[in-house]
């Protein structure tokens, strides 16, 4: 009964910082701010919050070979997404980013030597046809050079999840670690702006407080208990919910051939982690 009520609760984690998440296209977009400036600032708050909550609750701050590189990856994964935001849709910069499962899979064959399955190749070349769709419509839309930043940006959060996997890491430390190395690296391209506008400052604030603060400390709690495949799918809501608040609040036009290559890249991931848990049990109930 217990551990039914740890994985509900953590379940309403992985909700809650997936929409915190999804948040992070339109608070990008409504800060009339260079993307290393915004990502400096928004790091440096969320330095904060996460530190707060390591005080709170106690936790040690792990230094190990992991962790580091899941900071390293951290810095990535902010600094490109916010670079690819400025560039591109945030449609295409969300997308694109979610891209990270078939990096996972590459670097996995490529330096482990660990063999993909027919339904690892399978995956990779659907997603891989989807993420070519949005750069056939970039030609036209000039996005181009912002979808290869996306791309970049998605290979980071495979090193993310990587090292996660570690035994070694610690997901908490490589964010706090992560967002300190990048408000050291960038915070000081805040001095080069000089638009102040409330509007800007209250979405800089919600995105170090709620997009990069709560929403890591939500997911690093909630992935303990629930299930990998149910944490996966519902990390699925971001890339659907980000662009569509930027579309309502920000009036952003996306493409329709981007979003065929959004719908085949999000349907592509998630029924290869529904295929990829039926085939787990399969072999674990044999």
């Amino acid at each position: 009964m217990k551990n039914r009520k740890e994985e509900r609760i953590s379940t309403l984690y992985v909700v809650l910082a997936s929409l915190l998440f999804s948040l992070g296209g339109l608070l990008v977009k409504l800060i009339p701010w260079g993307a290393l400036a915004i990502n400096g600032a928004r790091n440096l708050i969320g330095v904060f919050v996460v530190g707060g909550y390591l005080l709170l609750s106690r936790h040690k701050l792990r230094f190990s070979k992991p962790v580091l590189v899941g900071a390293a990856s951290m810095v990535g994964v902010t600094t490109f997404y916010t670079i690819a935001n400025k560039l591109t849709t945030a449609a295409n910069a969300i997308v694109l980013q979610f891209t990270a499962p078939v990096f996972v899979i590459l670097i996995l064959w490529i330096f482990f030597r660990k063999r993909p399955t027919r339904l690892d190749v399978t995956a990779c070349c659907v997603v891989f046809f989807g993420v070519a769709l949005f750069f056939v419509d970039s030609l036209k839309a000039g996005n181009m050079l912002g979808n290869l930043v996306a791309v970049l940006s998605g290979l980071c959060y495979a090193g993310v999840f990587l090292m996660n996997s570690s035994e070694k890491s610690d997901a908490i430390s490589s964010v706090f670690l992560g967002q300190l190395f990048s408000s050291v690296l960038f915070a000081p391209f805040c001095f080069g702006e000089e638009r102040l506008e409330p509007t800007a400052l209250g979405a800089l604030l919600a995105l170090g407080v709620l997009q990069l603060g709560l929403a890591y400390i939500f997911l690093s709690k909630g992935i303990k208990h629930t299930p990998p495949v149910t944490a996966s799918l519902i990390t699925r809501l971001e890339p659907v919910l980000n662009p569509l608040l930027v579309a309502v609040f920000y009036r952003e036009q996306v493409s329709a051939l981007a979003y065929v290559g959004a719908a085949i890249v999000i349907g592509a991931i998630v029924g290869y982690n529904l295929l990829k848990a039926r085939q787990t049990a399969r072999e674990n109930s044999c």
